[in-house]
């Protein structure tokens, strides 16, 4: 089946010398991925290599047999030409982390709008912004809506979070739990939205540790979820 669509590219692995096997986040048919034959070799070819950076923003005409294979693309070309995330290098680590917390998040292979229109406008915001450092934060809070292990924000002014659970607490679980003052800036991200975020003042320390905790709030609520290799250069580089 012939299909056209936006899509969000994901991941792109080498295969053989000259191809790409690429995971993308397609807006018509959720999660699919393509074998890009000679797309390393090719200069004049409909598909350029440059195309399937993390969390490129394309159109794309693809053949979907939709038999759990990998599919084709026809082609492609760019729906959203971003000026700065691929140039700057805090937002260039970003982009390699982000990528890879969808590619590790996402498992559908089924359209879910909502989520993709969240994930391109929010990827726009980012483009367009010169204050990012809580971006990522927020992005990921944001993005467990979609994916079904929102925190339920009752109790808010309770001193615990019980990441298992979901849930505010008077007291501390057995779980792992945030207090203190990562529950502080947790519920200061809960509370605001994308323009917002530059209110959000925290130190590079406190910024890792919620990270780690949102990645494993993330490992304890998805099934298979693999931690990112990308945290450790996006710690090093941004914080």
């Amino acid at each position: 089946m012939l299909v056209n669509t936006k899509a969000i590219v994901l991941s792109a692995i080498k295969y053989g010398d000259t191809s790409l096997i690429t995971k993308i986040f397609t807006q018509t048919d959720g999660v699919k991925s393509y074998l890009l034959k000679g797309v390393l070799s090719s200069k004049r070819g409909k598909l350029k290599s440059a195309y399937f950076q993390p969390l490129v923003q394309l159109e794309i005409q693809a053949f979907h047999k939709n038999k759990g294979t990998l599919e084709s693309i026809r082609e492609a070309k760019v729906a959203y030409h971003y000026q700065s995330i691929h140039a700057n290098v805090a937002k260039n680590a970003l982009a390699f982390f982000l990528a890879e917390m969808l590619s590790n998040s996402i498992g559908e292979e089924e359209p879910n709008e909502v989520l993709f229109s969240f994930i391109e406008h929010a990827l726009q915001w980012l483009d367009t912004h010169e204050e990012m450092a809580n971006f990522h934060l927020y992005f990921l809070l944001t993005l467990t809506k979609y994916l079904g292990f929102y925190p339920d924000t009752q109790n808010r002014d309770f001193p615990y979070f019980d990441l298992l659970e979901g849930e505010f607490l008077k007291s501390p679980s057995l779980n792992p739990n945030l207090s203190g003052e990562n529950i502080f800036y947790f519920n200061s991200l809960l509370g605001t939205d994308f323009d917002g975020l530059a209110a959000v003042k925290m130190k590079k320390s406190t910024r890792q540790e919620l990270l780690k905790n949102l990645v494993l709030y993330y490992e304890l609520h998805l099934q298979g979820f693999r931690k990112p290799k990308s945290l450790a250069v996006l710690n090093e580089v941004f914080g």
